[in-house]
């Protein structure tokens, strides 16, 4: 089998991922996930080790979430030539959404404008659960 290796190794230890636990009830019941995802700090490692699992073959470099990390998304694109994805996680998401639903902002044009910074930062792909929205505005 010929399938493409996305790496996870740009995943930074982020409070934008609670919608998405406290939906899968994955809340870590001590502890945190620090000890394994990135410092948000430090966007050296990040490069350390997207080029390590480059070395080890991966064919896309993922950011994890992606909207936080437009810089790292940049940094990425302008020194490797493998496919950077952007995950637009549950966070990023649930912010748009309840903000659209309160009347605060009109929730399809951010949403929009969200994608295209990704796109804008470097990003080949982008994982996102407005995937269906974005359809919807884009075929009018």
């Amino acid at each position: 089998m010929n399938a493409p290796i996305m790496s996870y190794a740009v995943k930074y230890a982020s409070a934008f991922y609670g919608p998405f636990r406290e939906a899968a009830e994955n809340c870590p019941s001590c502890g945190d996930r620090k000890s394994y995802q990135m410092d948000p700090a430090n966007g050296r490692e990040a490069m350390r080790e997207a080029e390590a699992d480059l070395a080890e073959g991966a064919d896309i470099l993922m950011v994890k979430p992606g909207l936080p990390y437009l810089d790292i998304v940049r940094a990425l694109r302008d020194n490797y030539d493998a496919p950077v994805a952007a995950y637009q996680v549950s966070g990023e998401y649930s912010m748009i959404k309840a903000a659209a639903q309160n009347g605060w902002m009109d929730g399809d044009a951010v949403m929009m404008e969200s994608l295209m910074a990704f796109k804008r930062a470097g990003a080949d792909l982008i994982l996102t659960y407005f995937t269906e929205d974005a359809l919807r505005v884009l075929n009018g």
